[in-house]
């Protein structure tokens, strides 16, 4: 009997090692598969890229228009910023640090007040329809709008992050807002069944469910914050930042290095946008993509 026995333990051995070693090979080209379709995703972007930049130095160079620099002209009025400094003697890197704090501060706030906002309303509807009439309106003045209320009111940092916050909050908002009625049913009800409190649902089921619509949110938020940054920097009386540099050349006429600012706008964007969008795969590894 125990002979049979081990005969049966080393044949299970023996199929489990080697289905282990087959499926190797299979993990093996998975993972290059992978590795190519990153390369091949990375050659292409950095192949349009290229094309639009000679595009740019071609239609610039053919206009000839002191209003339309070259990408040439861009590189040259960057590395001018960057080692000399601006009218006012700050670096580029002393612009861009400041307009990243006072972005990061706005969204910060907008994500603080947006998602339990959001959170308390979708959970008990009865509040957001009772101030819908306040809350709707609110929504669709743009942060524009509140630039003289914002001069008059408030200064310094705080003026930064207000217009900012503005921008990103009502995203973040609406987007936790709807995510809570999408929430299984069956899910809350099996814990409650099971004895489970509202704060334990609220943790373990609740916004876990309605974090992929929280980041969606919060893309869309941050996006609008960084739009908001020259608004937001027009009012403030600091002469840094990357909004102020924009408004100072603006002033002098000089569009190279109005390109310089808004390009630093659009890449401090991407990085943030591609951070948001590295921590959503890493949580949500379970979601399906869909593709036709």
């Amino acid at each position: 009997m125990q002979s049979r026995r081990g005969k049966h333990v080393r044949s299970e051995i023996a199929d489990l090692s080697v289905r282990v070693s087959s499926e190797e090979p299979i993990r093996a080209r998975a993972g290059g598969w992978r590795l190519a379709r990153r390369a091949r995703i990375l050659i292409t972007n950095l192949m349009v890229l290229l094309a639009f930049l000679v595009l740019w130095e071609i239609g610039a160079d053919l206009y000839r228009s002191p209003f339309i620099p070259a990408p040439s002209d861009v590189w040259r009025a960057a590395v001018s910023l960057a080692l000399h400094g601006d009218v006012n003697d700050r670096t580029l890197w002393a612009h861009t640090a400041q307009s990243l704090m006072r972005v990061l501060a706005g969204f910060a706030a907008a994500v603080v007040t947006g998602v339990p906002l959001g959170l308390l309303m979708g959970l008990y509807p009865g509040v957001y329809r009772g101030s819908r009439s306040l809350v709707e309106p609110l929504r669709f003045i743009p942060p524009l709008a509140w630039i003289p209320i914002a001069m008059v009111t408030l200064t310094g940092f705080t003026r930064y992050a207000f217009i900012i916050w503005l921008g990103a909050f009502f995203p973040i908002f609406v987007a936790t807002l709807v995510g809570v009625p999408r929430i299984e049913t069956l899910h809350t009800d099996v814990a409650r069944v099971h004895g489970a409190s509202r704060g334990w649902i609220l943790r373990k089921v609740v916004i876990p469910s309605i974090l992929p619509d929280i980041l969606g949110g919060m893309r869309v938020g941050l996006g609008v914050g960084w739009m908001c940054i020259v608004a937001a920097e027009m009012i403030g009386g600091d002469m840094i930042g990357l909004g102020k540099l924009i408004i100072k050349y603006a002033e002098l006429m000089r569009m190279a290095e109005i390109v310089v600012g808004m390009i630093l706008i659009g890449l401090c964007g991407l990085v943030m946008n591609e951070i948001l969008l590295l921590v959503e795969k890493r949580l949500f590894r379970w979601r399906w993509q869909v593709q036709l």
